[in-house]
């Protein structure tokens, strides 16, 4: 019941984050120059936080939009991913058990329902949350939902401005593991992304 109550009262909370991170315009001088933007997004009041960033990468909508929907190939550029293994599929879905390989011996299990949209004729959208599985608190997390969008850079042919965001509540933290909670959400974003530029340019 409790897990149910918190996707209600998290399904607003995002919407809300999206609206606010596009009244949040990056920076497009600093994303000219290949910086990465990272901003704190609401949370709705949840336990967990909300990050929101963006990059432009030299690469078109449809080729990003291919390689953040292959889950398998996660392991081999994405930040402490282990694996990223599709466990089931359903109208318009896809369930994928991730395996997240953290320092000083930390592994966290958990598994996300990923779902391709389309806000708009030109731009791809994945999305997901976190489906429960049953595991020991202390093997998974507690919490993750978020998105990836992607949108033509304008004025700019074959460059894609990339949208990022990512709530994460790891749960019960060991203590003196505090950074778990920013290596799952604002000290990944930049590195998910410079990894998906450098996976883009090979």
């Amino acid at each position: 019941m409790r897990r149910a109550l918190s996707l209600l009262l998290l399904a607003p909370s995002l919407a809300f984050a999206s609206a606010m991170a596009a009244s949040q315009a990056p920076d497009a001088t600093a994303l000219a120059g290949g910086a990465v933007q990272v901003v704190e997004a609401p949370n709705g009041g949840l336990p967990g936080k909300a990050f929101t960033a963006w990059t432009l990468v030299a690469a078109s909508v449809p080729r990003l939009c291919a390689m953040v929907q292959d889950y398998p190939s996660y392991a081999s550029y994405m930040p402490n991913t282990k694996s990223a293994l599709p466990v089931g599929a359903g109208d318009g879905y896809v369930l994928v058990d991730m395996t997240l390989d953290l320092p000083l011996g930390q592994e966290k299990k958990y598994r996300l329902r990923l779902e391709p949209q389309q806000p708009e004729a030109s731009q791809c959208r994945l999305s997901w949350r976190l489906v429960p599985t049953g595991l020991a608190a202390g093997d998974t997390i507690a919490d993750t939902t978020g998105y990836w969008q992607f949108t033509p850079a304008p004025g700019d042919s074959g460059k894609t401005l990339v949208e990022y965001h990512v709530y994460a509540d790891p749960g019960p933290v060991p203590y003196g593991f505090a950074w778990i909670v920013d290596m799952m959400s604002k000290r990944s974003l930049p590195r998910t992304l410079e990894a998906l530029r450098a996976q883009a340019a090979k």
